[in-house]
């Protein structure tokens, strides 16, 4: 009887198989297609349905069933920006910062308007990637039959391309100008409205909530300083200088302050142990189709 989960390693090479050799290459190629194929898509479909349960939506007329949770934002090595988000899936309903001004010392307050709330494009584009790496595996259910490896490897590539764009939003925040984030809506979302001095930016990186706060001083219209005027990052670093309505800027103080968010954690181990599996099955195509370079695997 063929041992299915026989060492791919310990395969003879064709250059020295006899015809039953090579007879027993194809026999376990052909239950790899036939029954393991299946069994790992099975378990990728589990692995993924896990993590969609992380980026849960409810349905449509049931917007409250969603759970809001509240993270405290804070720094143990500064104390001049705290506050608490409240996040309800994709969304920030609700943001409460309290800031010190550097120079100073004033105290600050915002908060979201009562009729607004910040989606987090990260999150929402990691959860479209997901269900439709979701939806390549439904295509093929388990009656489904594969004929070469090149097809199933073709899969396996487009799930793969997924849960790595997936993965990538979540990692890797968007750059940004600074006039970029001083006209952005999130500007508008504050009651009361922000100084003209100071700026603000939600986004993930990894499993993190970041918030980052910019304190900005007006540069003199006969100023000899050298202007130039900084380029799109994920945070700017004080000195960084922007013009804007006529005015010229430059950053004075930077804070960031951050929380874990849990779910994000999870999802992150979810898409990495699904990309695991999905290259060990093309590895394994990979090595039996070594045997048939002048054939179609």
């Amino acid at each position: 009887m063929l041992n299915p989960q026989r060492s791919l390693s310990e395969l003879p090479k064709m250059s020295s198989t006899s015809q039953v050799e090579r007879a027993v290459l194809e026999e376990e190629f052909n239950w790899l297609l036939r029954e393991e194929v299946h069994a790992v898509l099975k378990q990728l479909q589990d692995v993924l349905k896990e993590a969609s349960r992380r980026f849960a939506l409810p349905s449509p007329g049931l917007e409250t069933q969603l759970k809001q949770e509240n993270f405290i934002l804070g720094s143990s090595t500064m104390d001049q920006v705290k506050g608490v988000l409240t996040l309800q899936g994709e969304a920030l309903t609700q943001a409460d910062i309290n800031l010190k001004m550097a120079k100073s010392s004033q105290l600050l307050h915002f908060q979201f308007r009562d009729d607004k709330q910040w989606k987090l494009q990260q999150i929402q584009d990691a959860r479209n990637h997901l269900n439709q790496a979701l939806h390549l595996l439904s295509c093929r259910d388990e009656t489904y039959h594969f004929k070469t490896g090149a097809e199933v490897n073709k899969l396996m590539d487009a799930v793969m391309l997924q849960l790595t764009r997936a993965r990538n939003r979540l990692t890797t925040p968007a750059s940004l100008t600074l006039p970029e984030l001083a006209t952005g809506g999130l500007m508008k979302m504050f009651n009361p409205l922000m100084p003209g001095d100071v700026m603000v930016n939600f986004y993930i990186n990894l499993s993190k909530l970041c918030l980052t706060v910019y304190q900005l001083h007006v540069l003199p219209p006969n100023t000899t300083k050298n202007f130039k005027p900084a380029g799109s990052s994920v945070v700017h670093n004080p000195g960084a200088m922007f013009e804007l309505n006529n005015n010229r800027f430059e950053v004075s103080h930077v804070h960031k302050v951050e929380c874990v968010v849990p779910w994000l954690s999870d999802a992150l181990v979810f898409f990495t142990i699904s990309l695991q599996l999905c290259q060990q099955l093309k590895d394994k195509i990979s090595v039996f189709s070594s045997f048939w370079n002048s054939r179609s695997f």
